[in-house]
């Protein structure tokens, strides 16, 4: 696990080396690692079942360790001989289906969880989180009678009453519309980062991710393939599986001559340092390409899909490769034209060539 700068903020949350097996079977999380900084929001990223709920599972403690250890505020609450349970591990959790409690009121609701502290300092907390959620002329209506963003902000409220070492949030988006939705992520955001409270959120939507996360981890089969800024993860993607998962890319095959990669769509210099094989695969993705139309064009027009305020088209290239380039929508190609494409990547990124593509 990469160690955090000297100037680094202190730790919340360590992961070191976690595996969690069900049953003796395949293990849902695998060797995982990565670190939270006081303040910080993580994303866990991935495609169902690379094992992002199990990894937010095992740090609640609604799941127990095969392997590693977790250590939460200082305090080690999961190694192989040691499981803390839920109660005492002092996160708050927002379900995807929010779990409130639909006999009780949203003040009630709210403070549920705050039984350990005199009654002044319990009303005043709950008004704190009503004020800051934008419930406060709710606190007497039930959940029934709540929008579903109303209701989310409830369960926010609840979860963040008992001033947590951490939120957990598992899908907390899924079941709004999107416009909800996305004032909802913005909401979230000023609120954890008000609160400077810790965070960790689960998604399958890179979108979101980015909108959301300062550092995102990216899960598959089990395995973190990568835990970076959301920059680094489009613009620097350490496999191709990452370089898919958050947003269009393409490969196309080049082959290296000295310092140069050598492709059908052009030349480019060769990233430094690399000791990979010559035979190299060099990521393009849609904002990279120009579309140029050319009756001697490298391409034909095969898709277009029209996103607003650009269009997506997909062109089939002379040697039969697929690569997707996007321009402003005044700019409008149609199907079947000869188009010449310009790449402007301002980095190169380039992946081993499997020996079947070579």
């Amino acid at each position: 696990m990469t160690q955090p700068p000297p100037n680094a903020k202190p730790l919340v949350l360590e992961i070191k080396n976690v595996t969690c097996a069900y049953e003796a079977g395949r293990p849902a999380i695998e060797d995982v690692s990565f670190a939270v900084q006081k303040g910080e929001i993580i994303c866990l990223l991935g495609p169902s079942g690379c094992g992002k709920t199990t990894t937010l599972r095992v740090i609640a403690g609604f799941e127990s360790v095969s392997s590693g250890e977790i250590i939460l505020n200082e305090n080690a609450v999961a190694t192989v001989d040691r499981h803390v349970p839920p109660e005492q591990r002092h996160v708050g959790m927002v379900f995807q289906e929010y779990a409130l409690f639909p006999h009780l009121t949203v003040e009630k609701n709210v403070g549920f969880g705050l039984t350990h502290v005199s009654a002044n300092d319990r009303q005043r907390q709950i008004d704190k989180m009503l004020a800051l959620t934008g419930l406060s002329d709710l606190a007497d209506r039930y959940p029934h009678s709540l929008s579903g963003g109303q209701q989310q902000r409830v369960a926010l409220a609840r979860a963040l009453a008992p001033q947590p070492v951490m939120l957990l949030l598992d899908e907390p988006f899924s079941n709004l519309g999107p416009d909800m939705t996305y004032h909802m992520r913005r909401e979230l955001r000023q609120l954890l980062k008000k609160l400077r409270t810790s965070a960790i959120l689960v998604t399958h939507d890179h979108v979101e991710a980015f909108a959301m996360a300062d550092t995102v981890a990216v899960l598959n089969h089990g395995k973190l393939e990568q835990f970076a800024s959301p920059e680094t993860l489009y613009n620097h993607p350490a496999s191709p599986f990452v370089a898919k998962f958050v947003g269009q890319a393409d490969f196309i095959p080049g082959t290296i001559h000295d310092s140069t990669i050598v492709t059908e769509l052009g030349e480019w210099p060769l990233p430094q340092p690399y000791q990979g094989p010559r035979d190299v695969l060099v990521m393009i993705r849609p904002d990279d390409v120009r579309i140029e139309k050319s009756e001697t064009g490298c391409g034909i027009i095969e898709s277009r899909e029209f996103r607003g305020s650009d269009v997506l088209y997909g062109i089939r290239l002379n040697t039969g490769e697929l690569v997707h380039g996007s321009e402003p929508s005044p700019r409008s190609f149609p199907i079947k034209t000869r188009v010449k494409l310009n790449v402007t990547a301002t980095h190169t990124v380039v992946f081993d060539r499997p020996a079947h593509d070579s």
